[in-house]
């Protein structure tokens, strides 16, 4: 008797992944609704609303003003006034508009009233160089989230992670942002149909290595394992980790790998000065400095403003290449 074929994986892009996420969280929420610019009758600017007006109506997928602030403003007072919405800021280098509701308001009330106010609303935004969007559409500004207490900040670096996390950001009862990136909106993987929840807070190690760690944000993950798998070739096994979760941070991960490797290199594409790899750089002196055999190092965007040029733009993103070259300069290769 021959054995029954096996189904075929099901698998989706990063941009149909994201609808899913949000399609799922409408249809299990019912206080939940989408609110953005273009969200609506255009399904985003990227697409990955499509079809959502069609399925749960005027009422709960709603195309706002061009204004960030009253968008922001939006998502702080329905969250706290018992809905939980999602909140689409179309690109990440819009937060100048917004910052006074997201840095005093949306990060604080909680805080504020004594945890008798909750703020359970999920914003949606696009991060990351690419496509020759210039300086002003183009930032990775995760660093701005991460330093105010009370907001959360996860960054899916692939198909599987932006359906879950966006799910588990829309169940969390403290605002989130959920970092997207536009390059990666075409790359695919499988991703289940039911629903499920990546857990904010929690790194994953995309691939196991002995001579050293490197911690990844976003896209960066994929350019950080392209790299693994070229020093390869030169005799090193480089153990990647997705850190997923910007704030909190999944410290015991990146340094129980630390212990192993007993070197890391951090990756992310903001600008190095001030960037997230400095704290982790600091978090991983303090908790495992004994097991350290050469510097932290950084691989990461220079401090500059993203050029338009796609010439000037390909340098300033960082890569694969950078990440092989900074992995050898730290083994003294």
């Amino acid at each position: 008797m021959s054995e029954a074929k096996k189904p075929e994986p099901r698998v989706l892009p990063y941009v149909l992944a994201i609808n899913e996420g949000i399609r799922t969280v409408l249809r299990e929420q019912d206080d939940s609704f989408l609110a953005g610019e273009d969200v609506a009758a255009a399904g985003s600017v990227y697409g990955y609303c499509g079809g959502l007006l069609d399925e749960f109506g005027s009422r709960r997928v709603i195309d706002t003003p061009i204004s960030e602030k009253g968008i922001m403003g939006l998502g702080v007072g329905a969250s706290a006034t018992g809905c939980r919405p999602i909140i689409d800021l179309m690109f990440m280098d819009f937060l100048g508009e917004c910052m006074d509701e997201v840095a005093n308001q949306m990060a604080k009330m909680r805080f504020m009233f004594g945890g008798k106010a909750t703020l359970p609303v999920t914003v949606l935004t696009m991060g990351g160089a690419g496509g020759g969007m210039a300086a002003q559409h183009s930032q990775s500004l995760e660093a701005w989230l991460a330093h105010l207490p009370g907001m959360k900040v996860v960054m899916p670096s692939d198909a599987y992670d932006a359906k879950g996390m966006i799910i588990a950001a829309a169940r969390d009862d403290n605002p989130v942002f959920v970092v997207l990136n536009k390059q990666s909106l075409a790359m695919s993987m499988e991703v289940p149909e039911e629903s499920y929840e990546v857990p904010i807070g929690e790194a994953v190690v995309r691939k196991q290595g002995t001579d050293l760690t490197i911690v990844a944000f976003g896209r960066m993950v994929h350019e950080a394992l392209d790299a693994a798998e070229q020093l390869k070739d030169v005799g090193l096994n480089v153990e990647v980790i997705d850190a997923r979760s910007v704030q909190p941070f999944d410290t015991a991960t990146v340094v129980a790998s630390i212990k192993k490797t007993h070197r890391a290199l951090i990756v992310h594409e903001a600008v190095k000065f001030g960037g997230i790899g400095g704290e982790i750089s600091a978090q991983i002196q303090e908790e495992a400095f004994d097991y350290l055999d050469a510097p932290i190092m950084r691989v990461a965007a220079p401090f500059s403003p993203v050029p338009f040029s796609p010439a000037l733009e390909k340098l300033y993103i960082p890569n694969a290449a950078g990440i092989v070259t900074k992995v050898k300069e730290t083994l003294g290769l």
